[in-house]
């Protein structure tokens, strides 16, 4: 018995890669928590690197982060945890400890494969206190969440959308410069008028010669009008 093998070509190979690669088949990444990763102690932990740095130690925050039910308290858990790896890289030996245990706490953050930050985000300085105090808050809003949610969906921060900004008022001068010119209605029926009043004017005309003629003609003699018509007025 003979059985057919397909044949196998290089093409046939780099399609088969293409399409294991290909995005549609892997699929969105995941971001979901089987187990929660916030402990039971995030505050006290927190409190701790509050009660030793220094209140006004200036951080920025995002001003104009959308405000999403699902996604924002994790997204300002990733903006967070950023500053906690700025500050442990020029903080001394003590608070470093200190800034690893709050960075512990929101450190699975990093475990969702979040996009850049979006060009459009727009941050505003606050002082440290104030962004521990939010962190706090986000934690304790995400915590009860945390295990039944897909977040996968929230893998790239969105900004709130910008307001169009209306146009100011207008001058009146500005309305004259710009407004369509009037018709110039008289001059238009002027020019409409005057073969008319060439014709009327050529007609009194000519009843006032063949008045004339017929006082100077002989009885029964008259002049026709059109032939001195064709006289005066020129050939068109």
């Amino acid at each position: 018995m003979i059985v057919l093998v397909p044949a196998w070509s290089p093409t046939t190979s780099l399609l088969l890669l293409l399409l294991l690669l290909s995005p549609g088949l892997r699929g969105t990444p995941d971001c979901s928590f089987s187990h929660s990763p916030i402990s039971s102690t995030f505050k006290v932990t927190i409190r701790k690197l509050s009660d030793y740095l220094l209140q006004d130690y200036p951080v920025t925050v995002a001003s104009n982060l959308q405000d999403d039910e699902l996604c924002g308290a994790l997204w300002r858990l990733v903006l967070a945890q950023r500053w906690m790896g700025r500050l442990k890289a020029v903080a001394g030996s003590q608070m470093q400890s200190l800034l690893e245990a709050v960075n512990t706490e929101i450190h699975f953050v990093t475990l969702c494969a979040f996009q850049p930050l979006p060009s459009c985000l727009r941050f505003v300085q606050t002082n440290i206190s104030r962004l521990l105090q939010d962190t706090s808050e986000q934690l304790a809003a995400l915590k009860p969440w945390i295990t039944c949610r897909n977040f996968s969906g929230c893998l790239e921060l969105q900004c709130q959308p910008e307001a169009s900004t209306p146009l100011p008022p207008r001058s009146p001068r500005a309305l004259e410069a710009t407004a369509l010119p009037a018709p110039q209605a008289p001059l238009l029926l002027l020019l409409l008028l005057l073969p008319v009043a060439l014709a009327l004017m050529s007609a009194a005309w000519c009843l006032r010669w063949r008045r004339r003629r017929r006082r100077a003609a002989c009885p029964g003699e008259q002049v026709p009008c059109t032939s001195r018509l064709r006289d005066v007025l020129p050939l068109w």
